[in-house]
């Protein structure tokens, strides 16, 4: 499993620094219940298919994603709007895609659009019984975290 998720945590690094110019540290990786609820107020997905299948999410507050909105788009927004969602829908399909370029050594996928989730403590419904959702935290600025969710299920 490693294999497949190492891929997206160097994409996410550098993602952060080289697109948005912001340092950020990934945080100890866990596993997280298929019924678990996210607790963030934004949440990017993007789908994978094809020899692997499952999904990327990235998962914010509200603060943090106005605030990397700012930096993306140089202009301030006081609310969740549709720049907002667009970047972190952005976010997540840069992640998802050079990710899916570093895996194609070891197999073809297909990623979809971003889809975007809002509300305060919303639930994810994962598909399948196979794939583990393995949660990975990361710090940004100096008290910030927003999570990069993982799940890989190789296709049969």
């Amino acid at each position: 499993m490693e294999q497949y998720i190492k891929p997206f945590v160097d994409v996410c690094l550098n993602v952060f620094k080289d697109f948005i110019n912001v340092e950020i540290i990934a945080k100890t990786p866990y596993f997280l219940e298929k019924d678990s609820i996210v607790g963030n107020d934004i949440s990017a997905v993007i789908g994978l298919t094809g020899e692997a299948r499952g999904a990327v999410i990235v998962s914010m507050q509200e603060k943090l994603a106005i605030e990397l909105t700012d930096i993306l788009t140089g202009a301030s927004h006081a609310e969740m709007d549709d720049d907002v969602t667009d970047a972190v829908g952005e976010i997540v399909n840069i992640i998802a895609g050079n990710a899916k370029q570093r895996l194609e050594e070891s197999m073809r996928m297909v990623i979809s659009l971003p889809t975007i989730i809002q509300g305060n403590g919303h639930a994810i419904k994962w598909p399948g019984n196979q794939a583990r959702i393995l949660c990975i935290p990361f710090k940004i600025f100096e008290d910030d975290i927003f999570t990069l969710l993982v799940a890989i299920e190789i296709a049969e």
